[in-house]
């Protein structure tokens, strides 16, 4: 197949977006075999059949790298009690926030779970996603926990996406181990990852340092076991105080660090040296009605790659929309559209340790969104509006599979 006569925003060299006018993508059996101009068109790809984009924009397709996706229930009431003024710590300490999703969770079946998740799912793929990063950590016991990850397992066989799963395991203390948070890592946390690894339903581990959820300490311990398991980690770190979250995951070579309200000069420092990604999490800042920024120009001085997610939540973001988050990034965080763009393709890869996706270039798999727009900045831009014409994943334009039983 070959697409020509679009504008392609590769998202690869040294310009913003790698950025090719009039130009051709030739894919083939899932894989992209050659990006550039129209007119430098090799003679090998005459004869594959061509599509007209008409100056259409073509990306990579998007990626969601932060998401708990999968959960039961709701928390629209702790919704109104933010507004008449509780905080977010204050509504976990009255026994609602995670833990409240938790027995929701708990109390839902397995097809329960899928079926909230896949309507969640459905409006991100219609975005334009590929990829998509799903979090335990609303089961908080050995099968729960589990379950949740069999779920967001289960996704890719009836939708065409590619699911990452991270066990997250450290995310709350519930309510049977309040005050015991260590006999938790030890008797919940660090046996259930064994168990999931085993299985295979584990491709990364987080954790929640924070003054509501657990210590670095506590967590670390968690790292060293996914590190004898040859798990990589990511951490939620810094989002309502300093606790040197970030500090002890670039110890770990962290994927990601994600939300960092808080983190100062030395965490982007030492995630620069790590190479661990800044993960922008735009819609619980917004949500949560914060006032304390993340470093954006703390990251840019120091070239830590910034990714961009929903954080898709029931609590904290209940947002389905990356294109939204987009904006919210520019608009809020002060973030360049390029910045935000890159945030959903080429940065949202390496978060996930994906080496496969988020540019356009000979050898990457071909997962593309086509839009409706003349130039990139249209995509962060417009609040509420959906320009995607059409989405490529592994080298074909799918139709999502119905929900079997």
């Amino acid at each position: 197949m070959r697409l020509s006569n679009a504008t392609i925003a590769t998202m690869d060299g040294d310009t913003a977006y790698g950025l090719i006018e009039k130009a051709t993508v030739v894919i083939e059996d899932g894989t992209i075999l050659w990006v550039g101009p129209d007119k430098e068109l090799p003679a090998a790809y005459a004869e594959h059949e061509v599509q007209d984009q008409f100056a259409r924009l073509i990306t990579p397709a998007l990626i969601d790298c932060h998401t708990h996706i999968v959960h039961g229930g709701h928390r629209a009431t702790e919704f109104e009690m933010r507004l008449e003024g509780a905080s977010y710590e204050e509504v976990a300490r009255a026994g609602g926030g995670i833990v409240s999703t938790v027995k929701a969770t708990r109390e839902a079946s397995f097809d329960t779970l899928l079926e909230a998740a896949l309507m969640r799912v459905d409006r991100l793929i219609a975005e334009g996603l590929s990829m998509i990063e799903i979090k335990s950590g609303y089961g908080l016991d050995h099968d729960t926990e589990l379950n949740m990850l069999r779920v967001a397992r289960a996704i890719e066989a009836v939708r065409p996406v590619r699911v990452r799963t991270t066990f997250l395991g450290a995310h709350a203390i519930p309510t049977e181990y309040a005050g015991r948070s260590d006999q938790y890592i030890d008797e919940v946390c660090l046996p259930t990852l064994a168990a999931a690894h085993a299985e295979g339903l584990v491709d990364a581990v987080d954790g929640f340092v924070e003054n509501i959820a657990f210590s670095s300490e506590q967590v670390e311990r968690v790292f060293a076991a996914a590190k004898k398991l040859g798990i990589p980690v990511k951490l939620h770190a810094e989002q309502l105080s300093h606790l040197g979250g970030t500090m002890m995951a670039t110890q770990y070579n962290a994927l990601s660090s994600d939300h960092l309200e808080y983190a100062n000069e030395q965490d982007a420092t030492a995630m620069a040296n790590s190479g661990t990604v800044a993960v922008i999490l735009p819609s619980a800042y917004y949500t949560l009605r914060e006032t304390q920024l993340p470093p954006i120009e703390l990251f840019r001085h120091h070239g830590v790659a910034m990714a961009i997610a929903t954080d898709c939540n029931p609590g904290s973001s209940p947002i389905n929309s990356l294109l939204l988050v987009m904006n919210m990034a520019c608009t809020i965080f002060r973030m360049t559209p390029a910045e935000a763009l890159a945030g959903v393709t080429r940065h949202a890869a390496a978060a996930l340790g994906a080496t496969d996706t988020g540019i356009l270039r000979a050898g990457m798999r071909a997962d593309l969104a086509i839009w409706d727009v003349e130039q990139p900045a249209e995509l962060a831009y417009r609040i509420g509006v959906n320009s995607l014409h059409q989405r490529v994943f592994a080298g074909v334009m799918p139709t999502a599979k119905p929900l079997e039983s």
